[in-house]
């Protein structure tokens, strides 16, 4: 397939990792490839230029504006450069395009169109979060940004709780805590996770702990920056065990909280025991105190 794409005649077009903090961290190809492309697609322009600046590079390519607002009028004019035979280099903000961040749909119309699509290797968010987490990394799934509507996110997690790979997020600050909370609620308050704030730059820090901690942590200290958060599967014994009677659980649940623990506690523990989803249980035991 490859040698049949290199006979349309079209052009290259090389997805390129950039650093994800620091300038150093670029490989000496990337370097190569901007110096030699004859169109440079970027995310930001200006932290293109300032990348450049860095290396000590001239970008002697033409440069055009490639992000989530022009991506679908933009393509086009990239696809007739790649029929034209043109080098085409695609960048984004930090780390791999495609991955959270523009390029798929390039990439397609690239390979429609007959184009040779190659890759500059380069750093990546989580891989090197995982790497660094201490978590088992020999399976892990990368979910990417969680939904950003509260509803939403809350069932998207509800749904992962039972995943046995470790998990891989991204995050904005703005929504690290009540993320890690929602985490906390559908996971398990002592799932262990990880949580990565400026990877590989000057204020680079990893905090490891329980989400429940955790998620009080960001919710004091409301630390700012880039995000990755890593959080170990669940348990191979946490899905719902179909013979497990929630009627049952809520039982044991009354009768804990009768012998004097506080409801949180007594859910946490018998959702845990029982191979519950907390959330579950506590809506169990919510609307048969309302009923």
């Amino acid at each position: 397939m490859a040698r049949e794409q290199e006979d349309t005649g079209a052009g290259v077009l090389v997805l390129a990792g950039t650093p994800i903090g620091r300038p150093d961290d670029a490989t000496y190809r990337l370097v190569r490839e901007l110096t030699t492309a004859d169109v440079v697609a970027a995310e930001d322009t200006r932290r293109l230029r300032r990348l450049a600046s860095n290396l000590d590079v001239r970008l002697p390519g033409r440069v055009v504006s490639y992000f989530e607002g022009n991506e679908e009028s933009r393509t086009p004019e990239l696809v007739s450069a790649l029929r034209d035979g043109a080098r085409v280099m695609l960048v984004t903000d930090a780390g791999m395009p495609s991955v959270s961040d523009p390029g798929y749909r390039l990439v397609e119309a690239a390979l429609g169109a007959g184009a040779r699509v190659t890759a500059v290797p380069g750093p990546s968010a989580v891989l090197t979060a995982l790497a660094v987490s201490g978590l088992p990394v020999a399976r892990f799934a990368f979910e990417g940004f969680p939904p950003r509507r509260a509803g939403e996110r809350a069932r998207w997690f509800a749904a992962l709780a039972g995943e046995e790979r470790t998990l891989v997020f991204f995050e904005s600050r703005h929504r690290l805590a009540s993320t890690l909370r929602m985490m906390a609620d559908s996971f398990g308050a002592d799932r262990q996770a990880v949580v990565c704030r400026e990877l590989t730059k000057r204020h680079e820090e990893i905090r490891r702990d329980v989400l429940d901690r955790l998620a009080t942590w960001a919710e004091t200290e409301n630390p700012l920056g880039e995000i990755t958060i890593v959080v170990t599967g669940a348990p191979a014994s946490a899905g719902r065990d179909p013979s497990v009677s929630l009627e049952a659980a809520v039982e044991t649940v009354a009768e804990r909280v009768a012998t004097g623990s506080s409801r949180k506690d007594a859910i946490a523990g018998v959702a845990r025991e029982f191979g519950l989803r907390k959330r579950e249980l506590y809506d169990a035991v919510v609307n048969q105190r309302s009923a």
